[in-house]
């Protein structure tokens, strides 16, 4: 029996380049037994099971990378919340293990809000320019999550970054949303995020521990396995 994945790149700039390609898969067309392996054989840093949610508001879902499955990632909520409603689901939440994560869609926009300790630990290098961080070789780094980033303007809160986490199976992701909530909690601020090729996110900082993060999504492709 072949399973259908859509593939959703999140995080595109404004012309709709760059972003991270993110498979989404309906979890009863899997079993659970079987949904790393899956994801190990997609190849997506992420890869998110969703149970379609028919008539209702919210939604679960369960996030594998090659080598793990996740409490919470940020990409695959943000392009899933996206995915469904083109759909037509009107979803305002989707429950994942770490807990639940509100979705809202707004000025071409699908942000998420998430709570930083829901997301992985990552050693942070806080760099001297963006030169720096494009300068960095993926093979330096050979375990944990490390996440490489400079100003590019501070005073407006943009910065360059780079993430790379070989325990997960990704020797460099593209465009990483747990990484942004937890810098965006780390320098409690606002922040307009380049990374990898030149994919972009946008967080917004509350006091109270939340962190709203999204970006644009395009469709890039349906295809069976």
């Amino acid at each position: 029996m072949s399973v259908d994945v859509a593939v959703v790149r999140v995080f595109t700039n404004a012309a709709g380049e760059f972003g991270n390609a993110l498979g989404i898969v309906d979890a009863a067309a899997v079993p659970l037994s079987d949904r790393q392996s899956l994801a190990a054989h997609l190849g997506f840093s992420e890869t998110i099971f969703v149970e379609l949610p028919g008539g209702n508001t919210t939604t679960r879902a369960q996030i594998f990378t090659p080598a793990t499955e996740l409490p919470f990632a940020g990409h695959p909520t943000v392009g899933l919340g996206w995915w469904l409603s083109e759909l037509g689901f009107a979803v305002d939440a989707i429950d994942v293990p770490a807990g639940r994560v509100e979705v809202t869609r707004t000025n071409g926009l699908t942000k998420i809000r998430a709570r930083a300790d829901w997301a992985t630990d990552f050693t942070f290098h806080d760099l001297a320019s963006a030169a720096e961080v494009e300068a960095l070789d993926p093979a330096r780094f050979t375990d944990a999550l490390h996440y490489a980033w400079a100003w590019t303007d501070e005073a407006a809160g943009a910065i360059r970054s780079r993430m790379f986490a070989p325990v997960l199976g990704i020797r460099e992701d593209e465009a990483t949303g747990a990484a942004a909530v937890r810098i965006t909690a780390l320098l409690e601020r606002d922040l307009t995020i380049t990374q990898g090729l030149g994919s972009q996110i946008f967080t917004d900082y509350a006091a109270d521990g939340w962190v709203h993060v999204g970006g644009r999504s395009v469709a890039e492709r349906t295809f069976s396995v």
